[in-house]
Order: structure tokens, then sequence, then C-alpha cells
């Protein structure tokens, strides 16, 4: 009998050490993942040829600001098809670029239930290579404090052809939100995110206002 307890013990701590050494594991992928795209943020910033900043921020530029990535802000989010009208999307000038509401997402942090709406750009979706592209515009409670005034971005890269009605899951990883280019130069005209997709939580994840100089 002790032998038989010695032996379910062993097995139940080696269950569920194991199962934490799968989660450590996710994890540290999520957080790799993040620290990989935040490098490659930086590598684009840096580089005359693909930088957005004005020259006099390009010659002290170091590195963008990032929060610490966060498994935490990596999740997965429930996908419905809900397409809408085509409509004019405001913007940091007076462009005014043709979007459609193209799905939803819902999903959880922290045990809370949230919401996006996902929009697909007319004019890109046209073209062969970003046919599958679409954006995720936010705001959030650090936006205007930590993180830049005028929300941030998501990419997605989704296949409609594999998509149903209902029960799609993406994964949205927060970490890899960005910051639109006119949060560094006037001269561009950037999307503002439409008010429905303000989460009412800080996002603290992804890219924060301001840069660091040399």
């Amino acid at each position: 009998m002790k032998n038989f307890l010695v032996i379910f013990i062993l097995i139940f701590f080696a269950k569920g050490l194991f199962g934490q050494m799968i989660n450590v594991t996710e994890d540290s992928t999520i957080i790799w993942e993040a620290q990989k795209y935040h490098k490659t943020l930086n590598d684009e910033y840096s580089n005359p040829k693909t930088s957005p900043l004005d020259s006099m921020d390009l010659a002290r530029f170091k590195s963008l600001i990032f929060f610490a990535p966060d498994p935490n802000y990596c999740v997965p989010a429930k996908f419905k098809i809900a397409k809408g009208s085509k409509f004019k999307m405001k913007t940091s000038t007076d462009r005014l670029p043709v979007y459609r509401k193209y799905g939803e997402v819902s999903f959880k942090i922290k045990n809370q239930e949230y919401k996006l709406n996902i929009y697909q750009n007319i004019e890109l979706s046209k073209k062969e290579e970003f046919k599958n592209y679409f954006f995720l515009p936010f705001t959030d409670l650090t936006s205007g404090e930590t993180s830049y005034g005028g929300g941030r971005y998501i990419d997605l890269e989704i296949d409609p052809t594999q998509l149903k009605l209902n029960d799609n899951f993406i994964t949205i990883d927060f970490n890899k939100a960005y910051n639109p280019y006119c949060a560094y130069a006037h001269r561009y005209s950037c999307p503002i995110p439409p008010s429905e997709n303000f989460l009412n939580t800080k996002i603290e994840a992804g890219v924060k206002d301001g840069l660091i100089y040399k």
C-alpha cells in the first residue's frame, strides 16, 4: 500500500511538473517571438531606407520603447465573420481611406472579456499580396499616457477561405502592437481607431510612446 501511495504521489508530481514545463515553454516562445519582433521594428526604424523618422531623430535613434513582453497579452480569440458596409475611416489628415468591418474577435485578458472589430482596407484587398491582410486598430487606458495617444495597430493575416461564419479561433498578440508612423512624423496620414475599438483596460504590451536616443 505504501509503495502504491509513493508511486501515485510521484506520478501526480511528475504530471504537475511536466504541465508547468509546458507552460513555461509556451511562455518562453511568446517572449522570444515578441523580442524578435521588437528587434525587427528597431532594425526598420534605424535603416534610412525604411525608417519613418525625420532626419534629426534618425541620426540619434537607438531604440523604440517597449513594454516588457508578457504572455498574458498573447490571447486566443474567437473570430466571427460580421461584414459591414464600406465606410471612410478617419485619419490624422484629410485622407479618408475606404474600409469595411470584416469581423469581430472576442477574448479574455486577466479574466475580463473584451471585443474588437477587425477591418479590411478595400484598396489593399484588391492586391494579391494583401488579400489576406486585416487591420486591428485599438485604443486603451494607456493611450495618451504610456502609449501613443492616437492608438496602436496589430496586423493580422487570415485566409478568408478557411473561415466559417462562427467558431474560428485566432491568436492576438498585443506584444506586437505598434505605433502608426504619424506618432513619429507629421508627414504621414494614419487611420484613427474607431471608437468601438476602445478597450477599457490597460494593454501594457507592445510599443510605448517615445524614442530612446543614443
